[in-house]
């Protein structure tokens, strides 16, 4: 059913599996594994009344985020990409002004919940390419896990002006229900930074037999932690579909911002997205 409130889809993802570059994407994730481009997601944008989105990169390669801007060249619903950059390379800087020229690229993803070691993010020899994120006033989306939080304040420490937003919360352990570190955690950056939260990806770090009720006291903390004004949803489109279907997750984020005023929920659909990506809806 469409709504009569404005949305943008904050993450979601295509890849076309004959590329190459999508290492974890395998046959064993059956349901994952086949090409999912722009013409799959525009009937489920249309039925939900989202009118953008914004495309995440899901490979580790130059080549991945020029395939991304290209989708965005031909489908006028993405309105941002979110890219890849190798931060550790010396031209990373010069790299992330090149591909900042494209008019949808409004960000940069390391894959960090893939990296062994757990402060990466701290390593010296990155600040050229967080600092070419400042300078060119592009997002860092952080593909953290609850084990990198701390590490993750430090940086924001250091890059106070770095604009910032925490991919699924962070990934809490929803299926065993221990997260306490976690809450701690997501609650300290929330006090401490400027940083964004997006509502996504939760459905996927629980159980299979999941229900609104095993969300809530997470979506609960974010809400309490960040406020309805630096949460954002997204879909995680297609991965979300490993458990759950675009209808479920739209229906359960319903139920899940059901006490918040209507101003509020509209920035968690959408106000909340363009001011954390900068984004120009009219492109």
């Amino acid at each position: 059913m469409t709504s009569n409130r404005r949305r943008i889809d904050a993450h979601q993802h295509f890849w076309k599996t004959a590329r190459g570059d999508y290492g974890w994407l395998t046959p064993e994730l059956k349901p994952l594994y086949r090409d999912f481009l722009p013409s799959d997601l525009a009937p489920l944008l249309k039925e939900h009344g989202i009118e953008g989105t914004v495309l995440v990169q899901a490979a580790p390669t130059i080549a991945e985020t020029e395939y991304l801007l290209s989708l965005a060249d031909q489908a006028p619903f993405i309105k941002g990409v979110v890219g890849w950059v190798d931060f550790e390379a010396k031209e990373a800087s010069q790299q992330i002004e090149r591909l900042s020229k494209h008019r949808a690229l409004v960000g940069i993803r390391p894959m960090i919940q893939d990296i062994p070691d757990d402060a990466w993010m701290l390593k010296p020899e990155l600040t050229p390419a967080f600092s070419a994120l400042e300078h060119r006033s592009l997002t860092f989306d952080a593909l953290t896990l609850p084990r990198h939080l701390q590490h993750l304040l430090k940086l924001l420490d250091c890059h106070p002006t770095l604009r910032v937003v925490i991919d699924h919360g962070s990934k809490p352990d929803i299926r065993s229900g221990e997260f306490s570190g976690w809450a701690s955690d997501i609650a300290a950056l929330a006090k401490n930074t400027s940083a964004y939260c997006k509502l996504s990806g939760l459905v996927t770090e629980a159980a299979d037999d999941w229900t609104v009720d095993d969300l809530k006291p997470v979506v609960d903390h974010l809400l309490e932690t960040f406020g309805p004004k630096r949460l954002i949803w997204g879909s995680d489109w297609p991965v979300c579909t490993l458990a759950a279907g675009f209808a479920d997750w739209v229906s359960a984020t319903e139920h899940l911002l059901s006490s918040l005023t209507t101003n509020e929920v509209d920035h968690v659909w959408y106000q909340n997205a363009i001011e954390a990506y900068q984004l120009d809806l009219q492109r």
